[in-house]
């Protein structure tokens, strides 16, 4: 059964930080690629970083370029988004997903997570606020 369970998610102030941490289980993710995606309340979601099977490929919008960082630990079946300088505008729950058509380009250097991808963890909630 596949599953990705993500965690790390908590109230902090803003310019602080965070590390959320994506885990999958039933399959490997050094051959998916793997988005990082947040919906706050009453917004649409919206990707903040993807990162290739591989690796050698990373995206970032520029609402999080600079602050956020995207990472995976093979070894552990990890993915990890470090998100630094918080912003109350942050405030939503993240979603990690993967998918699988890495052929696609599922994680595009310029146009990050294009497709929808196929399998999605529930959710950690980040609130930015003092």
């Amino acid at each position: 059964q596949v599953q990705l369970v993500e965690s790390g998610g908590d109230l902090v102030q803003p310019g602080g930080s965070l590390r959320l941490s994506c885990t999958a289980s039933g399959f490997t993710l050094d051959s998916h690629a793997i988005g990082w995606f947040r919906q706050a309340p009453g917004k649409e979601r919206e990707g903040v970083s993807c990162i290739s099977e591989s690796g050698s490929v990373t995206w970032y919008p520029d609402s999080v370029k600079g602050r956020f960082t995207i990472s995976r630990d093979n070894a552990k079946n990890t993915v990890y988004l470090q998100m630094d300088s918080l912003k109350p505008e942050d405030t939503a729950v993240y979603y990690c997903a993967a998918d699988g058509r890495t052929e696609m380009k599922v994680c595009h250097a310029t146009f990050g997570p294009w497709v929808d991808y196929e399998d999605w963890g529930q959710g950690t909630q980040v609130t930015v606020s003092s």
